[in-house]
């Protein structure tokens, strides 16, 4: 009989985390850990979110978007006209 191969390239096995709040939409019961590399990492299956624990089990922030790490390929959005205003003094205030 053989076994399967598992080899490194396979998804890391994902578990439910039991009354667990996901810090984005506040969803009980929706977070999934994993590990790999032996840092363990969490999604919410409600909303998406997900980020990287450290050693202490605090939370690692992802880097935010910036015009330097955002991919060339990606193209920016497209700037919306702006209305141009005029402003008028108030007559009743006195100099």
């Amino acid at each position: 009989m053989n076994t399967p191969d598992h080899s490194s390239n396979t998804e890391p096995k994902k578990r439910f985390i039991a009354g667990a709040v996901c810090p984005a939409c506040q969803a009980m019961d929706g977070i999934r850990m994993w590990d790999v590399d032996e840092v363990p990492h969490r999604d919410c299956v409600h909303c998406g979110y997900s980020d990287t624990l450290n050693a202490d089990g605090n939370s690692i922030p992802n880097e935010l978007p910036t015009r330097v790490n955002i991919s060339a390929l990606q193209k920016p959005k497209k700037e919306t006209k702006g209305q141009a205003l005029q402003f008028f003094p108030n007559p009743k205030l006195k100099k």
